[in-house]
């Protein structure tokens, strides 16, 4: 089974923590475009139609919108 697949990932959304009203505090981060990126496949968490939800450092949850179809990185993941 494959460890790691490449997929091309643009803007990001950071989840940092949740305040003492339990509202999520984010960090958001656009950048021009996307870039090839090597993702590490037991960190996704989650695939939709414009994000792929993994895991981040000290237990941080990065949304990363990315160029491919959501069909594509199933079949990059094997499903």
């Amino acid at each position: 089974m494959k460890k790691y697949i490449e997929v091309s990932l643009g803007s990001s959304s950071i989840s940092h923590r949740y305040d003492t009203d339990n509202n999520e505090i984010v960090g958001n981060f656009h950048v021009e475009g996307f870039s090839k990126k090597i993702v590490a496949i037991e960190r996704i968490k989650l695939v939709i139609e414009k994000y792929i939800l993994k895991d981040y450092l000290y237990g941080r949850w990065i949304y990363w919108g990315y160029k491919e179809t959501c069909n594509d990185v199933k079949l990059m993941l094997g499903l």
